[in-house]
């Protein structure tokens, strides 16, 4: 899938055609960092970086205690992707750079802390997933 930040000066492919999943998150966090109602991540499998991109990394605690590094465009600020340190098996890419990102199966997590009406039939945590 093709990842695009909003100037353009990030482009990079997922290694995978489709994510291992997609999460809408309702963490006070995210929705800072999205400015909106819940921040949305896909998951994929780790990977590199190509190594010249204009990326800058912000390293904050999670509301579960982990440790996450959350890499951004230097350029516009876009969030691009987070990388958990405790996690080296998948990465986080932010669900508005991914170009034609199938939304429908997304997962809400942390809805204890919902500030819109999460709709009804979704799967969903009130805080994170076990996995």
């Amino acid at each position: 899938m093709d990842v695009v930040c909003q100037c353009g000066a990030i482009r990079f492919k997922t290694p995978t055609a489709t994510p291992l999943d997609i999460f809408h998150c309702h963490c006070t966090e995210c929705r800072k960092q999205s400015a909106s109602a819940f921040g949305t991540s896909a998951i994929f499998p780790a990977f590199t970086l190509p190594p010249d991109l204009p990326l800058g990394i912000y390293t904050r605690q999670t509301d579960s205690g982990r440790t996450l590094d959350c890499y951004f465009c230097t350029g516009c600020g876009t969030r691009i992707l987070h990388i958990g340190r405790d996690n080296s098996k998948t990465v986080s890419v932010k669900g508005g750079c991914i170009e034609a990102l199938d939304w429908s199966k997304a997962k809400h997590i942390w809805c204890s802390r919902a500030v819109v009406k999460i709709p009804e039939g979704v799967e969903r945590w009130d805080e994170e997933p076990d996995d």
